[in-house]
């Protein structure tokens, strides 16, 4: 019972932590690379890109790309984390297994 309730109490957690940013901040969630165009230009008119990009990607599809590289990413985490944590359990399992022998 126990378990249920901080169960519950994490997961209101975690829905508070997205919802709450988003009703209490009114604005425009710009990316850091218009953030870095603008203070450029501000800062020299005159400055030229070095390269342009590949392909010009809709607004929606980076944001796609963007999310889909951080649910990967925290895949990779998250596994790598399960699979530590079960051979560290496993060797806990042998260690009192040999001790109990």
């Amino acid at each position: 019972m126990k378990n249920k309730w901080r169960n519950l109490l994490m997961l209101l957690a975690v829905i508070l932590l997205v919802v709450l940013p988003l009703l209490l901040v009114n604005g425009d969630f710009g990316g850091a690379d218009d953030a870095a165009e603008s203070a450029i230009t501000e800062i020299d008119p005159t400055y030229k890109p070095w390269f342009k990009p590949l392909a010009e990607l809709p607004g929606e599809t980076e944001s796609m790309l963007f999310a889909l590289q951080a649910a990967l990413g925290a895949g990779v985490i998250g596994y790598t984390l399960g699979l530590l944590r079960g051979r560290q359990e496993r060797q806990n399992q042998q260690n009192r297994q040999k001790l109990n022998d």
